[in-house]
């Protein structure tokens, strides 16, 4: 991912930070704390999302491939882990528990949350007869995507920020979403 202006990291004091992204580095600490697997499993949900921007067609496992020769060559990567600012945002732990708390029968219990842009989860709903997106393309907010427990076919999307919490649920690729819950905070 190139680092442009638009998605350089974010200081404490909300200045930029050149060497890691909005998604990976946020208010001045890392908004996950993976392994360098981890954070290749979890990247490797975006293949598609490569595949389109680069013109190429590799399946999940060639992507993952691609990370893990690509991941080594980060700063990230070749610092050691006690060195970094390990993220424990509080709003990040406060909208954990607020979406936990809402109770969405077959949601497995959410522990962590990604910084996700909008326009990677901004899908379209059918509200009375009308496709409408409900977020900001531009923005980035703190989401996750899981499993519907006992439900293969179908994911929970959780996107929030310092306003809304969003759920929703969608099939294969993004399919068939609906509104499961949204909050105002």
């Amino acid at each position: 991912m190139p680092l442009t202006e638009e998605i350089l990291g974010t200081n404490a004091d909300g200045s930029k930070h050149a060497d890691y992204c909005i998604y990976c580095y946020k208010d001045g600490a890392f908004t996950g704390d993976f392994t360098m697997e981890e954070m290749v499993e979890f990247c490797s949900q975006f293949v598609d999302q490569y595949n389109q921007d680069t013109g190429q067609h590799l399946s999940r496992e060639e992507y993952k491939a691609v990370l893990r020769q690509y991941y080594p060559q980060l700063k990230r990567w070749q610092t050691n882990a006690d060195d970094l600012p390990h993220a424990d945002s509080p709003i990040k732990r406060q909208l954990i528990s607020e979406i936990n708390a809402l109770n969405i029968k077959d949601m497995p219990v959410i522990d962590n949350l990604f910084v996700l842009q909008g326009s990677f989860v901004n899908m379209e709903y059918n509200l009375n007869g009308n496709q409408v997106k409900l977020l900001d393309d531009n923005a980035t907010y703190w989401g996750t995507q899981v499993e519907k427990t006992g439900c293969a076919d179908r994911c929970f999307g959780i996107a929030c920020d310092e306003r809304y919490i969003l759920v929703c649920e969608y099939g294969k690729e993004g399919a068939d979403p609906q509104i499961v819950a949204l909050v105002r905070r």
